[in-house]
């Protein structure tokens, strides 16, 4: 639990002193996100303030992260455990993703950034990638990182083979991360809410740790790889995301940009994982699944009906469009997100007490 606590107090330190570096380098250097205007045949919520406001901020929590994370296992020298390395890899990785489209959108003002297709082929190479060494690198327990059983509280009867996992990893990942990405459209939204999630994910690993089937097999034990060093890392996410999030809430002096949204939505995804909670990620992740069932039935809708369901999606924005302040919008969803998550765990951990 110490190695908890550091890294998640390494980490907020990180973010907390280390964005303010981070926006005066990139306002010194007129680095900033494009910002959509309406015209007459399509319109949005009206963000002129928030033109010249600096992005990229997801830089500043790579950075927390990656500081948290290695500098509590220097501190214990302690060696990574290969979960803690997957997980890294996938949240860089998705997170180099998210830069390329954050260059477009700064250096190149395309306020749509990357082609649709091409950030779905950069999300793929890396999740399959991911997917493939995670059944991989057994333990002296004969346990991969991820498991070729589909999990909701642990590992359940379905078992797939090797394709089909990698197909069903590409998958949550890939729905995950952008699922963070649209709900990315408010000062704070997004970040607030994965500190909820990513929070959820550090007491849910520690639990798995105490109650682990390496100290001996019993009827209540978790068949997870690394708990403790999941603990550690979803740890040193949260920190530095809610480092990042004091200066990200509104009004916002950085955006974290796809290099944010992109890397929390990876980390959340491997968490889920190598956590063996799977299908608990719609809960635990609720407001991101909210958001991106809106743009499907945004889209569904008009192509079935020739009518939107909403004036704009994602959802945050339809309520701009009728009015509500920001910042209403953005704590009325993290409430929503703070009883999913609430709820989330208060299953997990009722499914440990009934056995």
């Amino acid at each position: 639990m110490r190695l908890v606590l550091i890294s998640a107090g390494l980490s907020l330190l990180v973010a907390l002193l280390g964005t303010p570096v981070l926006i005066r380098f990139l306002r010194r250097h007129g680095y900033a996100q494009a910002i959509r205007v309406s015209t007459e045949d399509e319109h949005y919520p009206e963000h002129e303030g928030k033109r010249g406001t600096p992005s990229m901020g997801g830089l500043a929590i790579l950075g927390g992260l990656l500081v948290g994370y290695f500098g509590a296992h220097l501190v214990a020298w302690r060696v990574p455990s290969v979960s803690g390395l997957l997980a890294i890899y996938l949240t860089v990785g998705l997170g180099a993703v998210g830069m390329a489209d954050d260059y477009l959108k700064i250096f190149k003002q395309r306020s749509t950034g990357v082609r649709a297709r091409t950030k779905l082929l950069g999300q793929a190479a890396v999740a399959l990638s991911f997917a493939y060494l995670s059944v991989h690198f057994p333990d002296e327990y004969g346990r991969n990182p991820a498991s070729h059983a589909i999990s909701l509280f642990r590992n359940t009867s379905i078992v797939l083979p090797t394709a089909l996992v990698m197909l069903w990893i590409w998958f949550l990942v890939t729905a995950t991360t952008n699922a963070v990405n649209l709900t990315d459209g408010l000062d704070g939204l997004a970040a607030g809410a994965s500190v909820m999630t990513l929070g959820a994910y550090t007491l849910l690993s520690v639990w798995q740790y105490g109650q682990n089937c390496q100290f001996g097999e019993f009827a209540r034990c978790y068949d997870v790889r690394d708990p403790l060093d999941l603990a550690i890392f979803a740890a040193a996410a949260a920190g530095a995301c809610f480092g990042f999030l004091w200066w990200n809430t509104a009004p916002a002096s950085i955006f974290m940009g796809d290099t944010g949204s992109l890397s929390l939505g990876g980390s959340i995804a491997a968490l889920a994982i190598l956590s063996r909670t799977q299908l608990l990620l719609p809960l635990l992740a609720g407001l991101f699944l909210i958001v991106t069932l809106s743009v499907i039935g945004q889209v569904v809708g008009f192509k079935l009906t020739g009518r939107r369901l909403f004036r704009m999606a994602p959802l945050h924005h339809h309520f701009e469009m009728i009015g509500w302040a920001e910042i209403q919008i953005v704590v009325r969803f993290w409430i929503i997100q703070g009883l999913l998550v609430a709820f989330g765990l208060a299953l997990f951990y009722a499914e440990w007490v009934r056995q």
